[in-house]
């Protein structure tokens, strides 16, 4: 079994030849398997727990007798509340509040009530993905209606709150939601502010009275980027999100005057922490008016689920997403499964919607498949459970005794 992890992971390449290195057939010869089944979300199709349930149906058609584990996998984006809901045992609440537009929507969240946790994901709420494409510009939007669903949870008792922010629609440095928790935003002449694009105009900030927020929040952040900059929130992911070339100074502006505002009322220097961007730099505005603490969603997950401790029992770990290439390993869950894996001696493979050229990443995925191998991108765009079946069946022959 040493062996087979060293070879797998590339650990011990000489005398072995590429074709085992690729885990080809002539590398498995063992009857039983445990393997740990822990995909992300294959966005747009498939949620972390479906892909799951559709490799191990697929793996299963191959392998029978193999022992499986399942374990969605989440890095703090889309997905995020149910998989902590699943690792902390926490019930499906759901509550009226209003999307990025301000229009009403019924967005789910989860209790635990022996720690009275609340858990959120603000992709249930502000998400890009719950507003038609290209109906909405991204000035028009906020962060407002979280900030709702956030005084929701600390009326229904939560002490503790565990909120992924990841997939937003937004860009508004969290002023909505701010403004939805009480508090105020003032131009010099005493105005207030009411739309985020106004905040180049941003006097003075005004705090509530009383808390209406959980007080032990912590905040799963899915990317580092800090809120200003070339690398921040606006510059690298506004045009996303349907900011204009020519929008870009002006929203950058906003959130630097927010920024300066609240450094220089408040002695809170936030703007360059990593993850201060994420979210349109809703990480910014909840440590800024909530003094949460912000953590890798990956890094998080992986805590909670005793991530370690499942790898130690793992033979092999089947990962996925909906598409693989260089940027899974710049800090995304599947990247980081991946990471540990090698640095583990586990083979772990990937199964992706679509896998680009050199998508393994000097061999820390054993072997990358893509659903093209198996159906066209129309098929399994149109029947992703299916056909994710069927690619994990084929990845499960390839590991058949001989």
């Amino acid at each position: 079994m040493e062996k087979l992890r060293q070879v797998a992971a590339g650990w011990d390449t000489p005398p072995y030849p590429p074709s085992v290195l690729t885990l080809e057939p002539p590398l498995w010869t063992l009857g039983l398997l445990k393997v740990l089944i822990a995909p992300d979300k294959f966005k747009g199709t498939l949620s972390a727990r479906e892909a799951a349930h559709a490799i191990a149906e697929g793996w299963r058609r191959g392998r029978a007798t193999d022992e499986l584990e399942l374990l969605p996998i989440t890095d703090g984006g889309d997905g995020f509340g149910e998989s902590m809901a699943d690792l902390l045992g926490a019930g499906p609440r759901t509550l009226r509040t209003l999307n990025a537009a301000r229009k009403p929507c019924l967005a789910r969240w989860w209790w635990e009530p022996l720690t009275r946790t609340a858990i959120i994901e603000s992709a249930r709420v502000i998400g890009l993905a719950m507003l038609p494409a290209g109906r909405f510009h991204p000035c028009a939007l906020d962060t407002f209606g979280l900030g709702k669903l956030l005084q929701h949870v600390t009326r229904a008792g939560a002490r503790r709150c565990l909120l992924g922010i990841g997939g937003s629609a937004t860009n508004d440095g969290g002023f909505g939601l701010a403004r939805a928790l009480g508090w105020e935003f003032l131009e010099r002449s005493g105005r207030g502010i009411e739309q985020w694009t106004e905040l180049v105009n941003l006097a003075r900030i005004s705090a509530p009275q009383k808390q209406t927020w959980p007080k032990g929040l912590v905040v799963a952040v899915d990317v580092q980027n800090p809120l200003l900059g070339p690398r921040g929130a606006t510059r690298i992911y506004g045009p996303q999100k349907g900011l204009r070339p020519r929008e870009l100074p002006r929203a950058e502006r906003c959130l630097r005057q927010l920024s300066n505002v609240m450094e220089h009322q408040f002695g809170l220097r936030l703007s360059s922490i990593p993850g201060a961007g994420a979210a349109g730099g809703l990480g910014f505005g909840l440590m800024a008016f909530c003094g949460a603490g912000l953590e890798p969603g990956f890094d998080l997950f992986a805590s909670k689920a005793q991530l370690v401790r499942r790898l130690r029992r793992a033979d092999l770990v089947l990962t996925g997403e909906g598409r693989i290439d260089r940027s899974t390993f710049m800090g995304k869950g599947v990247g980081r499964l991946a990471k540990l894996c090698s640095e583990s001696r586990i083979p772990c493979l990937g199964l992706a919607g679509f896998a680009s050229r050199g998508s393994d990443c000097r061999g820390r995925l054993s072997r990358v498949y893509g659903l093209t191998e198996v159906t066209s991108l129309s098929k399994a765009m149109g029947e992703p459970a299916i056909w994710l079946k069927e690619l994990a069946a084929k990845a499960a022959r390839n590991c058949q005794t001989l």
